[in-house]
């Protein structure tokens, strides 16, 4: 297995003893250079630093100047202690800022994370060209959610009798990550048979799943077979499981409990070997609550829960994401693929897409092929009504620098559904920080 490079770009000579005695810190190769064109691939690089103690201003014509790897974080090390100029520097483009000596404990374990995580992609690349484990390759993502995720997902995949529930917001993926689940499997080779349970009008749902004899009501005019039975020996997956009516709970909670399935208007019971995979965007919790859902289906579906986080809450998988998009639909398209530069990624990561990855696709491709070729125009990435709301400004001005700050975490607040950790994420500050911009936690002296 490749070993995790970092490549450090010498804006200065300041930091010249530091990087052999963080190559052993962190457990990664250093390689040192005055140009963005190291030896070896971009596969094994775990983290671009440009060390410019002393030379912040280059780092920032550097930032607007120069295209880096896609999906390698960028840290830029420097002397200068001013929040204004770590500020400027991630405006540019960089993930952070580290000030030397005082931060040097942050940016090490800034490295060792992004080495962690280049490790585990280089061993997760292994295992596809080995052919032992392809099926996550489509679920495009670096943020240690996502990660965990993937890693719980992956230790279901050696049980297919376990059923299991996937639960996520509308457009996170989640009949991708079933089928990932189920293409990793002993049953990859059997049918992967997918049903939307809100799709489909109440008195036809019991014929869809179970199938019918014929004359067993007006328009039943031929025996069919249920989606049970067509994905024997396979996975099937019920998406919006939530919707499903009551009475098809219970014989869907006898089905999982025998194994067998009965045809409307037919007497003989069939066995089926059928890995459930279900999933839902509601909260069952309160559908138990209210009578809605049955609590002992509930528990029988959940043997595993697998929760898919939402875009907001992957920190920069926005920008990744779109990268790979961006790949994809150019070459579709016919167009040239245009590099995500500073003001495309804050957007990316300023916005809460309230739809997750589907909504981002959609993104990705209008502003394609709406902007000039080569290009991304960032009013095309977002929905008109977002646009106008940036245009009227949220932020007062002019105003004190503490209400300016107020208002700015107030807003970012909003932006990610009140979702604290995520808006302190994107603030680059602590919960507590922002407790206190927001007025709920008195400042001491």
């Amino acid at each position: 297995m490749n070993t995790p490079r970092v490549l450090v770009v010498k804006l200065s000579e300041s930091f010249a003893d530091l990087w052999d005695t963080l190559a052993a810190d962190v457990g990664a190769e250093f390689s040192v250079s005055t140009v963005l064109s190291p030896t070896g691939t971009d596969s094994d690089l775990a983290a671009l630093v440009l060390a410019a103690g002393g030379s912040e201003r280059a780092a920032l014509e550097w930032l607007d100047r120069e295209e880096r790897p896609r999906g390698v974080p960028l840290f830029v090390a420097g002397a200068d202690e001013g929040r204004r100029t770590a500020t400027q520097v991630v405006s540019s483009g960089a993930s952070d800022y580290f000030a030397i000596p005082e931060d040097l404990e942050i940016l090490t374990n800034a490295l060792r994370s992004s080495v962690a995580r280049r490790l585990e992609a280089i061993r997760r690349t292994a295992l596809t060209s080995d052919g032992e484990s392809s099926c996550f390759s489509e679920i495009i993502g670096e943020s240690a959610a996502i990660r965990e995720l993937l890693a719980r997902a992956a230790r279901v995949i050696d049980h297919p009798g376990t059923t299991v529930l996937i639960v996520g917001e509308t457009g996170t993926g989640k009949e991708l990550l079933a089928k990932a689940v189920h293409n990793g499997g002993a049953r990859r080779s059997s049918p992967f048979v997918a049903v939307n349970c809100s799709a489909i009008p109440d008195h036809l749902v019991e014929s869809e799943l179970f199938g019918h004899e014929r004359g067993a009501f007006t328009d039943a005019h031929s025996t069919k077979p249920g989606l049970f039975e067509i994905a024997d020996g396979g996975t099937l997956f019920l998406d919006e499981i939530g919707a499903l009516p009551s009475p098809l709970q219970a014989k869907l909670l006898r089905v999982l409990q025998d194994g067998e399935v009965r045809r409307v208007g037919g007497t003989k019971a069939r066995k089926v070997d059928v890995r459930i995979l279900a999933a839902t965007n509601e909260n069952i919790g309160e559908a138990i609550r209210s009578g809605a859902f049955r609590e002992d289906l509930y528990y029988r579906l959940g043997v595993i829960t697998l929760s898919l986080p939402p875009l907001r809450e992957r920190d920069e998988d926005a920008v990744v994401i779109a990268e790979a998009l961006l790949d994809q639909l150019s070459e579709q398209h016919g167009v040239p693929t245009p590099a995500v530069r500073p003001e495309v990624r804050r957007v990316l990561l300023e916005y809460p897409w309230p739809g997750n990855v589907r909504e981002l696709k959609n993104a990705v491709e209008r502003a394609l092929l709406l902007s000039p070729p080569g290009s991304l125009d960032t009013s095309e990435l977002l929905p008109q009504s977002d646009v106008e709301s940036r245009d009227a400004g949220l932020i007062p001005f002019p105003a004190s620098l503490d209400d300016i700050t107020a208002a700015a975490a107030s807003a970012t607040l909003d932006l990610c559904k009140g979702n604290r950790s995520a808006a302190a994420r994107r603030l680059r500050i602590s919960r507590r920080r922002l407790r206190r911009l927001l007025g709920e936690e008195q400042l001491t002296a």
